[in-house]
């Protein structure tokens, strides 16, 4: 059976190649990507007087339980009036590849990581993605900062874009952090081990749900009506009684028909994408 199993997942592996290749994407990395891999042998140092010091503050990445390249960690604290503080690490890979390299070509070109059944196809070399740029937990990185000072009622109030290095205290899970907030799972020992990292988890929270909530309420009124006025043109109404449910992407899905709105022309669109 092993052999069966082998030949099956090739077989899918090459589908995945070649569907790159149709869509213009660079499966493979080249010789000159992987030359200038070997010459990067550590992380970034900081440099400069305007890169700041942040590597005090608790620091956390949330991804995946088995991600090794974690490229965003964050970090909250109440503000004044309700407000709250949030600030948004993103790992620095600028500060290690160079632009018109040939490493920034590659990843110019697809962009993304691409996920495919078969075989991932990364949009940097592993040792950049997984270690030398990656916030990994206890690494002192240099990353680009988001701060942002987010109202009680979520607006945005202030914002600033600077470098920083900064240093993961702890690496959480989505699922268990989610658990947890939901109330039906105790606190994962990766958050009890940083004092203080509870409560300002849940502050995080809190601004996250101000902004779910300016979100959802300032775009479905208007979403709604061109969506029925759109659905109406278009003899939805006809071939799908009732009302459409929404769609995780901001789409109209029918009900009976489950024919979603993204299946259409750009053109066609009837709201803004989310």
């Amino acid at each position: 059976m092993m052999p069966t199993l082998r030949a099956g997942k090739n077989e899918l592996q090459a589908i995945a190649h070649n569907a790159m290749l149709e869509q213009g994407l660079r499966p493979d990395f080249s010789p000159a990507v992987i030359a200038h891999t070997d010459h990067i042998t550590q992380a970034a140092s900081p440099s400069g007087a305007s890169v700041r010091d942040l590597r005090g503050l608790p620091w956390a990445s949330i991804d995946n339980d088995d991600s090794r390249d974690l490229d965003q960690l964050s970090v909250a604290e109440p503000a004044y009036d309700g407000a709250v503080k949030l600030l948004v690490a993103i790992a620095d890979v600028d500060a290690l590849v160079a632009k018109d390299s040939a490493i920034d070509a590659h990843a110019w070109t697809n962009t993304t990581s691409v996920y495919t059944a078969a075989q991932i196809f990364p949009m940097l070399p592993v040792k950049l993605s997984t270690n030398l740029t990656s916030l990994g937990e206890g690494q002192q990185r240099l990353a680009i900062v988001i701060e942002m000072v987010i109202a009680a009622d979520g607006s945005v109030t202030a914002s600033e874009i600077y470098r920083a290095v900064v240093l993961n205290r702890t690496r959480l899970a989505y699922n268990r952090i989610a658990a947890w907030l939901e109330g039906t799972a105790p606190a994962p020992p990766a958050l009890a081990a940083v004092p203080g990292l509870d409560e300002q988890l849940r502050i995080q929270d809190r601004a996250a749900q101000a902004l779910r909530r300016v979100r959802h309420v300032d775009l479905w009124p208007a979403a709604d009506s061109a969506i029925r006025a759109a659905a109406g043109r278009r003899g939805f109404q006809e071939r799908c009684p009732g009302k459409g449910r929404r769609t995780g992407y901001g789409g109209v899905a029918c009900k009976q028909y489950s024919e979603p709105y993204e299946a259409w022309g750009e053109s066609e669109w009837p709201v803004p994408k989310i």
